[in-house]
């Protein structure tokens, strides 16, 4: 029974700095004339493949409605941040870029604060902090599909690579650059949770 209740306790305790880190977060991100939602959609298209950067996938990404989506991308082209041109894969879609000036305020993100925070962690704690995020993100969103975002290199759909062939992803054959295969995609193929290793003593 005291472990029971040493679980619970500390399951509150994470929940309650989650809860706390967000709004801390949110607070910091009304900066250089954007909103949160707004960063966060510029954050993911300076991270995301080119089979991912749509609008639609983009509203998947936020857990938003793609009108939300929408009125986040208009902000933002309308400052010169983005810049919306024709899928090559898709004739009747669209791909999303991030214009130069988008990309040069992404290195003035004040996000990267809290992401120098967790550097200072040791390596196998901020690992294990990860991909515990990672699974509670995945329950709450309700199933391993519905925001299933991950880089093409832990994907199960990559073809690896032999020493002079590039790797290839599975679903579209196409070769992966090196670039590739460290940005986000929507077609990420490992709904499975990932095993949590002891925590590491901080």
């Amino acid at each position: 029974m005291p472990q029971a209740h040493s679980r619970i306790s500390t399951a509150s305790e994470v929940a309650e700095l989650l809860d706390r880190l967000r709004r801390a977060a949110q607070a910091i991100q009304f900066v250089h004339g954007l909103n949160p939602a707004q960063w966060e959609a510029l954050r993911f298209l300076g991270r995301a493949n080119r089979y991912s950067r749509s609008p639609s996938t983009l509203a998947e990404y936020l857990g938003t409605t793609k009108g939300t989506a929408s009125q986040t991308l208009r902000a933002l082209e309308g400052k010169g941040y983005v810049r919306r041109c024709r899928d090559c894969n898709d004739r009747r879609g669209v791909s999303l870029e991030l214009t130069a000036e988008g990309r040069a305020l992404l290195l003035r993100d004040p996000m990267l604060g809290i992401a120098r925070a967790v550097e200072a962690l040791p390596e196998d704690c901020a690992r294990h902090l990860a991909s515990g995020l990672a699974v509670v993100l995945g329950k709450i969103r309700g199933g391993c599909r519905q925001g299933a975002f991950g880089v093409c290199e832990r994907c199960r759909h990559l073809v690896d690579a032999s020493a002079e062939e590039a790797p290839v992803c599975g679903l579209t054959g196409e070769p992966l650059s090196k670039e590739d295969a460290n940005l986000l995609c929507v077609n990420f193929g490992d709904c499975a949770e990932p095993p949590l290793a002891t925590p590491p003593s901080v």
